[in-house]
């Protein structure tokens, strides 16, 4: 079987299971199994697979197939400019996250050395980010999930700043260390029943923990909002993500809580999904 015949098929099976992009996906599957990109592929559709291959393509278009997300079956996803590892214990970086570090970056001088934490770091793609942008800036990336961190961990190894962050296992009740110019967070804000209607390829595949933000959403950005009070100098910044339907009483929260609201930003579709705010007292 040739590369053309093969992505044929490929793409006729995933089409079946109601899969998104079957062709994209069928590429970068077979771009993963012979280990060439897929331009390289696309320009040598004649070429034959070995046996062993096409076994391994089979199996990953299975999985593929039974809505498990591309990123995990490739083990990377693309963020802002960067690669980053990721499996299970994560939640794959989405675009709609960039509008963090695109707000975020605004806040940090090129040439100034500021204190960063990161709330719920996941894979560290924000932290990490910040940092390859904001060299002379130092992060803290704390999470509840110490598999998480360890893949963060080893995405600041990748790109070589695992000397500027320091990696926490803990929950943010407990985290005591205080005097940040900033704090990012894009914390489980996901309510009950939005939980229930969420993609395959998300609900059963994705980390509960990293999704569920309570019955109403609101759990853990009450939290990160009331600790960030306390972690942040006067002046300091809090750049959260929120869902599209959590503005207001966002607002609310940071206005109860001595915060000033610098910004809101809309995501790719146009829905709220950014805020900036200041600690003012």
């Amino acid at each position: 079987m040739n590369y053309s015949q093969i992505l044929k098929k490929g793409e006729n099976f995933l089409k079946k299971s109601k899969i998104k992009n079957p062709n994209l996906d069928t590429e970068l599957i077979l771009s993963k199994v012979i280990n060439k990109k897929r331009e390289e592929i696309l320009l040598n559709t004649n070429k034959k697979l070995k046996i062993k291959d096409i076994i391994k393509f089979k199996y990953y278009l299975l999985r593929r197939y039974q809505k498990e997300p591309i990123a995990y079956i490739l083990g990377y996803k693309y963020f802002w400019k960067f690669k980053f590892l990721t499996n299970k214990s994560v939640l794959i970086p989405r675009p709609d996250t960039e509008l963090i570090i695109e707000e975020t970056l605004k806040y940090l001088p090129v040439n100034k050395s500021k204190k960063i934490l990161d709330i719920g770091t996941g894979s560290g793609c924000i932290v990490i980010t910040l940092l390859k942008e904001r060299p002379n800036c130092r992060g803290t990336a704390i999470d509840i999930s110490l598999k998480a961190l360890n893949v963060a961990k080893t995405n600041a190894k990748l790109h070589q700043i695992e000397n500027k962050i320091n990696f926490i296992n803990i929950d943010i009740d407990k985290y005591k260390s205080n005097n940040y110019d900033l704090i990012v967070s894009n914390p489980p804000y996901i309510n009950s029943i939005e939980l229930n209607r969420l993609d395959d390829d998300i609900k059963f595949h994705e980390p509960m923990l990293a999704l569920s933000g309570g019955s109403d959403g609101f759990r853990n950005l009450k939290k990160v909002i009331i600790k960030s009070k306390k972690l942040l100098k006067i002046n300091g910044k809090l750049i959260l993500e929120i869902g599209y339907k959590q503005k207001n009483e966002c607002l609310k929260m940071l206005n109860e809580n001595g915060f000033y609201i610098n910004k809101i930003s809309k995501d790719l579709s146009g829905k709220d999904r950014c805020i900036a705010s200041t600690k003012i007292k």
